[in-house]
């Protein structure tokens, strides 16, 4: 067996505080109240953690790029019928990375959504004032009727994902989202994950948290 470094620490801390943001934006969407404060700060994380990502599908890690993940019809219907190539086993396999991009388009609707909404009693998204009440109604919508349950739905379904490869396949897809490292029987390249990289990703998650911050504060400004 052979123990390459498959998932870089930038990779694993965005996974991380996603899942974190993620279980408290349902927290508090629930209780409601005052924690529709949090709800909001909590959907600017989850908005600067998705901008990193999509940068980082192109300058992180090899197995982190979506490069690595991309694969062609035939490819999906010959691992389907099991007829996996040995990289299938190290990142993201075909099935798995429709539930990464899933995730990441409907959690970036979801969030997006969210910016143009106005429930009328305690939540009114940063960017109401530059759209319609049409367009804001039919973010509202989605955002409380429709999109929170298909988020919800992934989420579950990735969940089963782990858990069937676990017992059924014998394939542990949670410790190597932890420590890094995954033991492969092929040799494959492992993931950069230097120093270097790491301070790139610093520098990519600041940028990202800045277009955030400019454009949740351009909602304001118009508004005002």
């Amino acid at each position: 067996m052979h123990t390459i470094r498959v998932w870089d620490l930038p990779t694993r801390l965005f996974h991380w505080a996603l899942v974190v943001c993620v279980i408290g934006q349902i927290v508090t969407a629930n209780v409601g109240g005052n924690w529709m404060n949090w709800h909001l700060r909590l959907g600017y994380a989850v908005l600067t953690l998705l901008l990193f990502r999509l940068v980082w599908g192109f300058v992180g890690g090899h197995w982190s790029r979506f490069s690595s993940f991309l694969y062609g019809p035939a490819t999906v219907l010959n691992y389907l019928r099991g007829q996996a190539r040995p990289e299938h086993r190290v990142g993201h396999n075909p099935l798995g990375a429709f539930s990464v991009f899933g995730l990441l388009a409907l959690l970036l609707l979801q969030v997006g959504s969210g910016l143009f909404s106005d429930d009328e009693i305690a939540f009114t998204g940063p960017l109401v004032s530059l759209v319609s009440g049409d367009t804001v109604s039919l973010a509202t919508s989605y955002h409380k009727n429709v999109g929170k349950f298909i988020v919800l739905a992934l989420v579950a379904l990735h969940l089963l994902a782990i858990v069937f490869y676990r017992i059924a396949k014998k394939e542990d897809l949670v410790r190597p989202m932890i420590v890094g490292d995954k033991q492969v029987a092929t040799p494959v390249s492992s993931a950069r994950d230097s120093a270097q990289s790491r301070l790139l990703a610093l520098g990519v998650l600041c940028l990202c948290a800045l277009v955030v911050y400019r454009l949740v504060d351009l909602g304001t400004v118009t508004g005002f």
